[in-house]
């Protein structure tokens, strides 16, 4: 397995991570001092739970693009794959930059690392893809 499987196995294995805890907000769980600036800590209101919902859906197309690109999984996106990873590498250092400068301590604890992990992964299938 080369350098771009790998990369882009640790992606999806963390980006599912983090779609599970946007489908755990979404579904209720009281997990808000993690998430949004820890501005709605406990269970979020039912605006942001939607938006965690759909944050879990993007997270997940996310994936799916960083395997396709790294020759893993669906074969037929592999032209789209090649423009399309650098805008999950975009998404990447922005949710990077996001979650380093959160105002609650906790999310900055938790994501930041997390968000760092997805763009070195993410930007290493770009680039060994390419």
């Amino acid at each position: 397995m080369g350098v771009a499987a790998i990369a882009a196995v640790i992606f999806a294995v963390v980006v599912i991570g983090a779609a599970a805890f946007q489908v755990g907000l979404a579904a209720g769980a009281p997990w808000g001092e993690f998430a949004m600036g820890g501005r709605f800590p406990g269970t979020f209101p039912v605006p942001l739970r939607v938006s965690a919902a759909v944050q879990g859906v993007v997270l997940i197309g996310l994936g799916a693009i960083v395997l396709a690109r790294a020759g893993l999984a669906f074969d037929a996106w592999g032209a789209s794959a090649r423009t399309l990873v650098w805008g999950v590498v975009a998404f990447c250092v922005a949710s990077l930059v996001l979650n380093s400068i959160t105002p609650s301590r906790k999310e900055r604890l938790v994501w930041a690392p997390v968000a760092l992990v997805l763009l070195a992964s993410s930007l290493t299938v770009a680039l060994a893809a390419a």
